[in-house]
């Protein structure tokens, strides 16, 4: 399965609403877990964030979260530390 390649990577993740960030830990048929998961509510310009890892407003979670595999649109892996700062709105 090309999902599994991703386990135990950081990953961000498009959803039709949200975006994520992550370390993938485990997936099933409908749910992906994301250790020290972070919501990101703006990346700025998606290919520059993806080359540098700069993010414009950023919600870490407390540790995991579940994503539903029903609303995800992309996944790709992230080569930066996953941001665990909260970063407002500017």
């Amino acid at each position: 399965m090309l999902l599994e390649q991703y386990i135990e990577k950081n990953v961000f993740i498009r959803t039709v609403t949200y975006h994520y960030t992550g370390k993938l830990q485990a997936i099933d048929s409908q749910w992906l877990e994301l250790d020290e998961a972070t919501w990101i509510a703006e990346s700025a310009r998606w290919a520059d964030s993806l080359k540098t890892g700069e993010l414009v407003e950023v919600e870490p979670y407390p540790g995991r979260c579940l994503v539903s595999r029903d609303a995800v649109v992309d996944i790709c892996e992230w080569l930066h530390e996953l941001p665990r700062t909260q970063l407002p709105a500017k």
